[in-house]
């Protein structure tokens, strides 16, 4: 529950707001648009500080974002209920949390959800429509960090990294013998969007051959585009996946797929958990004759708190815990974008604002 009676200008719920010293500049924002913030505390580092800091200038609360039930109770809390929520690490919007958050009873129906960040697949789409809320997010904020991370995850498999560092903390001097080099192998990227094609660019300039495949691709200087998903599959040697979740992506790569890959490959995943089924990857990793040597995966079906995944313990399975856009500059960029869209739609100026539809 709030800790105080909030003014009537337009009222905004952080659900969990920017880290660090990024939080100071979010609410900065936000409060410069002239909204009335609450801050969830519960996801901030330091929450004694931060309502030190801003005592006075905003209200404080402090639920998991990630229960419904807690979530739909703080929305219609007192019945005074938020104009917008904002959402980093995707707390799950559904129909009955949205049913709970737009009732007329409350003295302000939701109308607003923003996203700092590109991905939706959190929200019901289709019951926000139904209710009259938009949802905004921010494509593209991450873009760069997500490619230079899908490098960096490639490079360390193909190198053979964490497999040495785990030999050699053990005591063991053992060399597998020589690696590839990028330039050696064919990297195929799976959607050629803003993420895939930053991931095409840096990759190129490093020497290595780039594919490509997507369900809308354009020419792209220095890729390969390849005429269907199992095309691409079966030329690449390292795999990198940039597709959003939906449900033409549901399990986009699963057995069959991945057996389709050349001998040796690599798999690279930081799109979103439900793109690849984790249990075909589990097994294609537990075989020693599978054509997939290894796997980086940063997003999983069961993220956060109910982390689960078959993939945990697997010596082939270099794994992270969805951080893959988390550079300062591209959560600066995200949130401080996130706070501008959505004091531009709650004050009915939506030109130029990007929206998720169903």
């Amino acid at each position: 529950m709030t800790d105080r009676q909030l003014p009537s200008a337009a009222r905004v719920l952080l659900l969990d707001a920017a880290p660090g010293e990024l939080l100071g500049r979010e609410l900065a924002r936000l409060l410069g648009h002239g909204l009335d913030v609450t801050l969830n505390l519960r996801r901030v580092e330091r929450p004694d500080e931060a309502r030190a800091a801003w005592a006075g200038r905003v209200a404080f609360t402090d639920f998991d974002l990630f229960d419904p039930a807690a979530l739909a109770a703080e929305v219609r809390c007192g019945g005074r209920g938020f104009d917008a929520v904002k959402s980093r690490a995707g707390a799950p919007l559904r129909a009955g949390f949205l049913t709970a958050a737009t009732d007329p009873a409350l003295a302000r129906p939701l109308r607003v959800i923003g996203r700092a960040g590109a991905g939706t697949d959190h929200v019901d789409l289709v019951a926000a429509a139904r209710l009259g809320v938009t949802v905004t997010h921010t494509p593209g904020s991450n873009a760069e960090a997500v490619a230079e991370f899908a490098l960096a995850a490639a490079l360390a498999l193909i190198r053979q990294l964490p497999s040495l560092d785990t030999s050699l903390q053990g005591g063991s001097w053992a060399s597998p013998g020589p690696s590839r080099s990028l330039s050696e192998l064919r990297l195929g990227i799976v959607g050629l969007g803003r993420t895939g094609r930053a991931l095409a660019v840096r990759a190129g300039a490093l020497g290595a051959r780039v594919l490509g495949w997507s369900r809308t691709a354009e020419p792209l200087s220095g890729v390969e585009l390849l005429g269907s998903l199992d095309e691409l599959l079966a030329a690449s040697d390292v795999l990198s996946l940039h597709v959003p979740l939906g449900p033409a992506t549901q399990n986009l790569i699963g057995a069959r797929e991945l057996a389709l890959l050349p001998p040796g490959a690599v798999l690279v995943h930081t799109a979103r958990g439900g793109v690849v089924d984790e249990h075909a990857l589990a097994a294609a990793l537990r075989d020693p004759a599978h054509p997939l040597a290894a796997a980086a995966v940063d997003t999983f079906v069961q993220e956060h708190a109910a982390f689960a995944s078959p993939l945990v313990g697997l010596p082939n399975a270099l794994l992270t815990p969805h951080v893959a856009g988390m550079t300062r500059e591209a959560m600066a960029r995200s949130a401080l974008r996130c706070a501008d869209q959505l004091a531009a739609l709650l004050a009915g100026r939506p030109e130029g604002i990007p929206v998720a539809r169903p």
